[in-house]
């Protein structure tokens, strides 16, 4: 086959197991093996992911590797997800990896898993023009990340505490909802008044982000609400979800919008998981035709943990020959530099 670069890249940061095959860029397959067991415990039970990665990373790979048509004497560079994440499930992967690429005497590319939700935005068209401004939402992430490259990258803002999707998943719990319930506030909200309930915006310094404080507002709030009346969350139950997805999109998008003015920049867009929420897609396409600028919105399959972003995020390193070596570990954290 005549072609630079077919590179399998597996991501299992969490509690998700992927596996991707791309040709110069282009994705060919993206698979994804969920972990159902989780759901029963209200979060993800980190043994239980590790345990859960053994069993699939090899069938992942073999799906991935027969629905792109590739062979494993084809692929000539393998990727993994190096950090940041669950050191057991990271741990996996990158042996998987490890392997593979001695096996194959290949090279071995580590990719940072938050740059790789980045970068999320560079797999189909239209790409971001540089430089480019991401708000990057998941469970454990809440950052503003100045893109002046594709490997050129700088965290300008994030949470000094809890991420915009714990906000989502604690909420959720507080309202009787089942794991995961972040999606299930954004399906409840569709149907509610956003501006029923006043809720504390985050109100940090800078670019920071806080939602420890929403969080413990939402708590109370329902607390006297439900003495007062005890069918209180089942009567408005859209009513609050809507409210509370209104104060995290506004906190998120305050800040968003007061560092693309800032740095005088028009090309904007979100990534991680909670970029999957139609309250927050919508909102920021509101925001960039408010102000002139374009916005850019991946398509669901690339918001939430897959093995494509990191695929393509190992495109743009194989390109620079940034390689690692068989030594290289795993890490439940990772700086950007």
């Amino acid at each position: 086959m005549n072609t630079s670069s077919i590179i399998l890249a597996i991501e299992s940061s969490c509690d998700d197991t992927g596996a991707a095959v791309l040709i110069d860029g282009k994705v060919l397959s993206n698979v994804i093996a969920t972990q159902k067991v989780h759901e029963q415990y209200g979060g993800v039970v980190p043994e239980m992911a590790s345990r859960a990665h053994i069993q699939n990373i090899v069938p992942v790979v073999d799906v991935a590797l027969k629905n792109a048509g590739i062979t494993k004497a084809q692929v000539n560079a393998i990727a993994f997800t190096q950090a940041p994440g669950l050191i057991g499930s990271l741990l996996v992967g990158a042996g998987f990896a490890k392997a593979f690429a001695q096996a194959r005497d290949i090279p071995l590319i580590a990719v940072h898993h938050m740059q790789a939700h980045v970068l999320a935005h560079f797999i189909d068209d239209p790409k971001p023009e540089f430089p480019f401004l991401c708000l990057t939402v998941s469970g454990g992430h809440t950052q503003i990340v100045l893109c002046r490259s594709h490997l050129d990258m700088e965290v300008i803002g994030e949470t000094i505490d809890d991420a915009a999707g714990e906000a989502f998943d604690k909420t959720a719990k507080m309202l009787g909802l089942p794991y995961p319930g972040g999606p299930l506030v954004d399906k409840y909200a569709a149907q509610g008044d956003p501006l029923k309930f006043k809720f504390p915006p985050s109100n940090m310094p800078d670019y920071s982000f806080s939602f420890s404080g929403l969080k413990t507002a939402i708590l109370y709030f329902l607390q006297k609400q439900k003495k007062e009346n005890s069918s209180f969350v089942e009567d408005n139950l859209a009513d609050i979800c809507a409210s509370v997805q209104h104060t995290i999109i506004r906190s998120l998008l305050t800040k968003m919008e007061a560092a693309a003015k800032a740095l005088k920049i028009k090309h904007v867009g979100i990534a991680g998981g909670v970029s999957a929420n139609s309250g927050l897609r919508k909102a920021i396409q509101d925001m960039a035709n408010t102000n002139g600028w374009q916005a850019y919105i991946p398509d669901f399959q690339y918001c939430t943990d897959n093995a494509a972003m990191i695929g393509i995020t190992a495109y743009y390193k194989y390109l620079k020959g940034d390689f690692a070596d068989l030594s290289i570990s795993a890490s439940a954290r990772a700086s950007w530099s």
